[in-house]
């Protein structure tokens, strides 16, 4: 349990994401979502590791904190790297477009809309039509706070959230790749295959979260991170979500 970690359970996990990302990805040109954290980070490396021809694409205001931590570690990764910084003139006339072509007030599929929108408006000017995401991570191996508070009334209930926050974020991808083929670019999420779904399922919840005050989470994630070359400093660090890490959360909740 914990930090164990069987060696067969960490070489299964890695062998499920090679199988989603080889199933998912037919193309060999891609672009992949980076913020520096575990997550984006690790699929960038097994990305490379399996040959593919990776790009890593991040997107925030200037300064932000997904800016200066996605150059911090990929000076350690070295993987061709390309920033767009958000246009504060540009904001809110995107951020209504995205809103009317969504059709939803849901502050978190409107804010990773926007997100998504500069990802791809990045993607088209490097001409890259694939990116790639990590989504499917969080809701799979517990990494959001709720998870804390869904620990202390039992594994049923962690599994009734993963089931929730599955459904939306299945939907909300297809909102995101909506906004996406305005740059002609699709957006892929290998680990939300129903394969690699089904597979993280059984991965055991004392791998996941260890107790309602666990605030790092994900640690079998974290372990095989580590193992596969994943900077440290991307594969200890806590989760900060792409809105607040790209200072979109903070602009668009200004600018209501």
């Amino acid at each position: 349990m914990g930090e164990q970690f069987p060696k067969i359970m960490l070489d299964t996990l890695h062998g499920q994401i090679k199988k989603a990302i080889l199933e998912t990805v037919l193309t060999q040109k891609i672009g992949v979502a980076f913020s520096g954290g575990v997550d984006s980070t690790m699929i960038a490396k097994v990305c490379s590791d399996l040959g593919y021809d990776v790009t890593l694409l991040t997107i925030g205001f200037a300064d932000s904190h997904d800016i200066l931590f996605s150059k911090e570690v990929n000076e350690i990764l070295k993987l061709p790297h390309h920033i767009l910084e958000i246009n504060p003139d540009e904001f809110d006339a995107i951020s209504k477009r995205i809103h009317d072509m969504i059709s939803t007030d849901n502050l978190s599929w409107n804010e990773n809309c926007i997100a998504f929108y500069h990802v791809a408006k990045l993607a088209n000017s490097l001409g890259l039509d694939t990116i790639i995401t990590a989504n499917g991570i969080d809701e799979l191996f517990c990494g959001y706070n709720g998870y804390r508070d869904a620990f202390k009334e039992g594994e049923p209930k962690i599994m009734e959230l993963m089931q929730s926050k599955l459904e939306n974020e299945l939907n909300m991808m297809k909102a995101v790749n909506l906004v996406a083929s305005e740059f002609s670019a699709e957006i892929l999420q290998p680990l939300l295959s129903q394969e690699f779904i089904n597979y993280a399922k059984t991965v055991p919840v004392s791998e996941k979260i260890l107790d309602s005050d666990d605030l790092q989470r994900k640690h079998i994630i974290r372990k095989l991170a580590s193992k596969i070359g994943v900077p440290e400093i991307s594969a200890s660090k806590r989760k900060k979500a792409l809105q607040y890490g790209s200072l979109i959360h903070k602009t668009l909740i200004k600018s209501r």
